[in-house]
């Protein structure tokens, strides 16, 4: 009877042994568990800083970059606004040096056309003493370049020394700047002189087509045109 009851107490610890063994089981796989999930969190929690830093970092080199493109084309517009005010200011300069030079022209007699001005002379000289003249006041006899111009000098009425002559080559027309004559308003007849008339003038100026060739020695009025505008 004793023994059977010894057997029957070491069941019942083996049993609860074996329950303690179990619950201790759950409890570190419960616990391994925890500690795996917390791990797991806290990589993911790690990888997550990674992922925003790098993010904050890109995002400050965009912002730095937009700053250095709005820096760098501010300064440019500033530079290009001075250039602006610059060829403003140079502008206006020519043009109040144009006016004063356009009224101190206008007080001395010389007459405006077309981008020139022109000067008539009062007296009568030779060609070359004409062309003196006219080079002293800073111009030079009259280089006549379209229908308009010509027309121009016809309405003075006068015969006038022109900036034409053959002197260099007979027959080869050339104005006083080295081109040659290639619109040309000679007078019916005319050029008709030979050697003995290099230089032109304005003559039959109630024709439209005036010009004619004179003795470079005979004394004419002469007419000067300084240029304004290229």
């Amino acid at each position: 009877m004793e023994m059977v009851y010894h057997e029957e107490d070491n069941s019942y610890e083996n049993v609860h042994y074996a329950s303690v063994r179990t619950v201790e089981s759950k409890i570190c796989s419960d616990e391994d568990r925890k500690v795996a999930a917390a791990e797991l969190g806290i990589k993911r929690y790690r990888l997550a800083a990674v992922i925003l830093g790098l993010l904050c970092m890109l995002q400050a080199a965009l912002i730095i970059f937009l700053l250095i493109s709005l820096f760098s084309e501010r300064d440019e517009f500033k530079r290009t606004n001075l250039d602006v005010e610059a060829g403003l200011k140079n502008l206006t300069d020519e043009r109040d040096d144009l006016k004063r030079k356009m009224n101190n022209l206008a007080q001395k007699g010389w007459e405006y056309f077309n981008g020139s001005f022109y000067y008539i002379s009062s007296t009568k000289k030779n060609w070359q003493e004409s062309r003196d003249d006219c080079l002293q006041k800073g111009a030079d006899l009259v280089i006549i370049n379209s229908k308009e111009e010509q027309n121009f000098t016809t309405k003075f009425k006068k015969s006038m020394w022109i900036g034409l002559t053959d002197s260099e080559t007979e027959g080869t027309w050339k104005w006083v700047d080295g081109t040659p004559l290639t619109k040309r308003y000679w007078h019916s007849e005319e050029p008709n002189g030979g050697e003995r008339e290099n230089c032109g003038n304005t003559y039959h100026y109630p024709s439209e087509n005036s010009l004619n060739d004179s003795p470079c020695y005979s004394s004419h009025y002469w007419i000067c045109e300084m240029k304004i505008s290229p």
